[in-house]
């Protein structure tokens, strides 16, 4: 067990220094420890949240719902604007782009941004909050608990790793779509007087999974091209990319077509 102990502290020890050390001081990355915590923290809610709620009437919160949505359209599209900007700027390759490590002003500035990406996918664990609240169970799924508690995990792996390089084209993608989508939710959380504004839901499902298509075959591009980027991480992302795209697939389903056989029937 002693010898079991000392290889499990000399792999932590690994993780902890083997990283970027640019970011190493920033907020919740130096050690996995404190983003473990949170995860299973937010498990933990999704487990005991709605059994706490049985007996209260939901929250309304609509003005909360509002506020926080439209914070984070606003932060995802300044994320977005930062990771467009910073790739133009440096120059940045759409097919192949090694992790530029340095501490000039343009890498710096990249490595920051995918630290917001990374403390956005923290905030918007708020999601599941605002659902257990609102009593809203039903939209409590695996794929809405498996994309945000992995999302966070793998955001931290990108920062505390690979702050920038091919990790741009993925964060980009998806604070744009981000973008969208909490514009939708900010909507619907007005209640029935925005449904009128709400048919575009399809459409939002379908970029959703445009971006993990597009982010699946850049990985895969990249696997076999000869990058400097890792290929561990690549490869990461393209596996993790089709277990999206299977999950929103099968939600497509469920959702637009499935209740569209049923009404023919």
């Amino acid at each position: 067990m002693p010898g079991a102990l000392e290889t499990l502290w000399d792999h932590y020890t690994w993780v902890l220094e083997s990283g970027d050390p640019r970011t190493d001081a920033w907020i919740l990355v130096y050690s996995p420890l404190p983003v473990i915590l949170l995860l299973l923290l937010y498990l933990l809610l999704v487990l005991v949240g709605p059994r706490a709620m049985s007996q209260r009437p939901p929250l309304e919160l609509t003005g909360a719902l509002a506020t926080y949505n439209l914070g984070l359209v606003l932060l995802s599209g300044y994320i977005f604007y930062q990771f467009l900007t910073v790739s133009l700027l440096a120059d940045y390759s759409y097919f192949c782009q090694p992790v530029d490590y340095s501490q000039n002003e343009l890498s710096m500035r990249m490595a920051r941004v995918c630290w917001w990406c990374f403390f956005s996918k923290a905030v918007e664990l708020l999601d599941t909050v605002f659902l257990v609240l609102r009593k809203k169970q039903e939209q409590l799924t695996f794929l809405h608990v498996y994309h945000h508690g992995t999302m966070l995990l793998n955001w931290w792996a990108g920062v505390k790793y690979v702050p920038g390089g091919q990790a741009f084209f993925v964060g980009m993608l998806n604070s744009l779509v981000h973008v969208f989508m909490y514009l939708y939710y900010g909507l619907a959380s007005l209640g029935p007087r925005a449904r009128p504004y709400l048919w575009w839901k399809r459409h939002l499902t379908i970029l959703q999974l445009g971006q993990f298509v597009a982010i699946a075959a850049h990985a895969s591009y990249n696997l076999f091209a000869e990058c400097s980027f890792p290929d561990g991480f690549n490869l990461a992302v393209l596996l993790y990319s089709l277990s999206l795209i299977v999950l929103f697939l099968n939600f497509y389903r469920q959702t637009y077509l499935r209740g569209r056989r049923k009404k023919r029937l």
